[in-house]
């Protein structure tokens, strides 16, 4: 794969570089506090001094996002992570031990599967509390059912190679072969998979966020601030757009970068 061959797929990994600099140092881009006004201009529109414009608060909105990026991402991330653990575990074991473990278990899979991601979301945020983390468990839970079939199918056909077979006829414990052996050549497909569910997940985020259900005011979640924008859509829509524009580029640019992992032309 060659990026400087391929415009569109390097600019998705400039903007993720960008949003990557944003989450772990976001004082580099951002050049006022998230939280402080920064003069008497209320509503200020888009300009040199202030990229975004600023809010009814007269605080810099492009401020507000680049440090948004550090709740918003870091919570998809972890979301993602959480699906990635859990699913993997189950699919790996459900499908290496088959039999009524496999059946029982994978129904439990096939009915979370049938909840929609963000419904299973709304019930764990509503039994945790509001806020990033629980969002990120919730999203997380609700993509770990993909993880797990995926997963399961892998083990399936790695398992039926003749190397398994021949550890397992020398003796090594199912542990160290699912360790060894099997995880290794079914992890590939996982991989793709959580960087296509990363775009998902920053959308999840971003909705329930929108919502009211991630961090409270004054945090500058990026769904956050898309809301609040929406009381001054006729005479600011920036604070709405513009907000909503970066989630839209960076998912998109997480997209295109999963796909080229995936293989895809």
């Amino acid at each position: 794969m060659n990026v400087l061959r391929r415009p569109a797929l390097l600019i998705s990994v400039v903007v993720l570089a960008v949003a990557a600099v944003a989450v772990a140092a976001p004082q580099l881009i951002a050049p006022f506090d998230p939280y402080a006004s920064v003069g008497s201009a209320r509503l200020a529109p888009p300009s040199a001094a202030h990229l975004f414009g600023t809010d009814h608060l007269a605080r810099d909105v492009f401020s507000r996002v680049v440090h948004g990026a550090q709740l918003s991402l870091s919570a998809a991330v972890l979301a993602v992570t959480a699906g990635l653990v859990i699913g993997s575990i189950v699919g790996l074991v459900t499908g290496y031990v088959g039999g009524a473990v496999d059946f029982v278990i994978m129904r439990f899979v096939d009915v979370l599967i049938a909840i929609p991601g963000i419904l299973l979301a709304l019930i764990v945020v509503a039994s945790l509390g509001f806020g990033p983390l629980s969002i990120a468990l919730g999203v997380g839970l609700g993509a770990a059912g993909s993880f797990a079939r995926i997963m399961r199918s892998q083990v399936l056909r790695v398992r039926a190679e003749e190397y398994v077979e021949a550890a397992r006829t020398l003796g090594v414990r199912g542990p160290a072969v699912l360790a060894r052996h099997v995880l290794p050549n079914a992890a590939r497909p996982i991989i793709a998979m959580a960087a296509m569910e990363l775009a998902l997940a920053i959308l999840s985020v971003s909705a329930l966020s929108f919502l009211g259900f991630g961090a409270q005011p004054p945090a500058p979640e990026w769904g956050a601030l898309v809301s609040a924008g929406r009381d001054f859509v006729a005479t600011a829509p920036w604070l709405s757009l513009l907000p909503g524009a970066v989630i839209l580029a960076v998912v998109l640019s997480v997209n295109s970068v999963a796909r080229s992992i995936r293989g895809d032309r």
